[in-house]
């Protein structure tokens, strides 16, 4: 079992080194209008995630838990404004290293390979990865997903996690029997793992019946939930977000201070029951 395990860890850190990249150029931002000269504070946050980050393009307004929390950290900051800007899981890590955002508040999960390169605020939510069919499939239980398709969004921490996960339930061996060149598609002893470049592929995927389970976080799912589709009893692994600023800058400490602020005096809960 320690082989196995061992496997599956080797596999978990090859799917993390591919999604991240190489990480280099990482330089400090400053923190408030006072210290930056700038009075607006530049947010990289969802657009396409209901309840957490959201852009109505008619009225070209952000909404969600995500934005509330990114407006009010602004506030106690002391910036005269917030900037949103729509990051997607394939782009938000280089946006933040390259300066074009002060931070992000864009359910980007706290792990210990991104805290290598990345500064994170104590968790303002706490979530899971799940696993989701659709119920023409008759799927209910993940035994019945042996010699199928999981998909995973490019780029997230669900491919590594679920690796690890089915190799400790005993559902694969762990082993890596063929990969694509790309990289995105991955052959395993009893299950295939496909990569999609974005979320709203990953559910049309699932439709079309290209995957037979699509792999996500709960929060996300929820956008993507429908009457005609299901949660299996499985959960992957748990997630916890937390807001993202550059190595070291200047504004990682404050940023840090100020969501336990809003944890300790029941800002976040408050926000997290608005948008439940």
């Amino acid at each position: 079992m320690r082989g196995v395990r061992r496997g599956a860890l080797v596999f978990a850190a090859v799917l993390l080194a591919f999604a991240l990249a190489p990480l280099s150029g990482c330089t400090g931002n400053t923190d408030k209008a006072n210290a930056s000269g700038s009075s607006t504070l530049r947010v990289g946050v969802r657009s396409d995630v209901m309840n957490f980050g959201y852009l109505n393009e008619d009225t070209n307004n952000y909404y969600g838990l995500e934005i509330d929390i990114a407006e009010e950290l602004a506030d106690r900051l002391g910036y005269a404004d917030v900037e949103f800007v729509s990051v997607l899981p394939e782009t938000r890590k280089e946006m933040l290293l390259d300066g074009e955002v002060d931070c992000l508040v864009a359910c980007y999960s706290i792990s210990d390979t991104r805290l290598e390169n990345f500064d994170f605020s104590p968790a303002y939510y706490n979530d899971a990865a799940i696993m989701m069919v659709e119920n023409s499939s008759l799927i209910t239980d993940i035994d019945q997903l042996k010699g199928m398709t999981f998909g995973t969004m490019s780029g997230s921490n669900t491919a590594p996690q679920l690796a690890i996960k089915l190799t400790e339930m005993g559902f694969t061996n762990g082993e890596v029997v063929s990969q694509s060149e790309d990289g995105a598609g991955t052959q395993f002893d009893t299950f295939y793992l496909q990569q999609i470049p974005s979320y709203q592929e990953l559910s049309q995927a699932l439709e079309r019946g290209t995957i037979d389970v699509a792999c996500m976080d709960g929060s996300i799912a929820k956008t993507y939930l429908t009457d005609d589709r299901s949660l299996l009893d499985t959960e992957i692994a748990n997630q916890q977000y937390g807001v993202a600023t550059q190595k070291g800058s200047d504004l990682s400490r404050p940023v840090a201070d100020v969501i336990q602020a809003m944890l300790d005096d029941g800002t976040i809960d408050a926000l997290i029951d608005k948008w439940d």
